[in-house]
């Protein structure tokens, strides 16, 4: 099915747009980094809409990515799992292994290790603002193996039909048996299920996947 009548759409502000938090590659659309209140409220069967942010001009209000969530699950069982190795970053590789955002796991218990990676500090030591802000309240990662990615070819949605105003963190739509949530979803997925779990075009600030930032600051260096 489709969409399921308990299920919930949640949409955001993808400030940042690397390919990192959503990381679309490798047959998965992941969430495993920030937006720690979506990644512990989504259900498995709830949905996710990256919309453009306001300091884009090309993507402001627009899709970015759709994903229904399909499995949710631990940062350390996400290291372990062999499906998601090649979401392991390798920070002298591609642009994609650059971007891999599968960081953390534990050597000790409790204690979180922040690989090399896009939340690193820039000599690769681990980022404990981005370390906290990652795993402090939530450890888990939502995984798609149902989605759509547009990035820098995010699409006009009616974004009004579900309340979407000047949202500045996440808006929660019920997506119960008839609605306008279901409505958008059941549009975009007519229209494009032929582009079903493909990227559609580069994440917007892919040229940029070498550099890192600092969430609390936004500084990118």
């Amino acid at each position: 099915m489709l969409i399921e009548k308990n299920s919930y759409l949640y949409s955001y502000a993808v400030t940042r747009d690397f390919g990192f938090a959503p990381n679309p590659f490798h047959g998965y659309c992941t969430l495993a980094t920030c937006k720690p209140d979506i990644r512990k409220a989504a259900k498995v069967n709830d949905w996710v809409m990256g919309i453009g942010g306001s300091n884009s001009k090309e993507t402001r209000r627009k899709c970015i990515f759709l994903m229904k969530v399909t499995e949710k699950i631990s940062f350390q069982d996400y290291w372990d799992d062999t499906r998601f190795t090649l979401k392991k970053p390798v920070r002298n590789g591609s642009n994609v292994q650059m971007i891999g955002d599968n960081i953390y796991h534990q050597l000790i218990e409790g204690k979180w290790l922040q690989e090399d990676s896009h939340h690193s500090n820039s000599d690769g030591t681990s980022n404990d603002v981005n370390l906290n802000r990652d795993t402090g309240r939530c450890d888990q990662v939502l995984i798609s193996n149902f989605f759509f990615y547009f990035g820098n070819k995010a699409i006009a949605v009616d974004l009004d039909s579900i309340g979407y105003g000047r949202v500045r963190n996440i808006k929660k739509t019920s997506l119960a048996i008839s609605g306008e949530g279901r409505q958008l979803i059941t549009s975009i997925y007519q229209q494009y299920k032929n582009n079903l779990n493909y990227l559609i075009s580069d994440p917007c600030q892919f040229i940029d996947s070498h550099k890192r930032v600092d969430q609390s600051t936004g500084k990118i260096t």
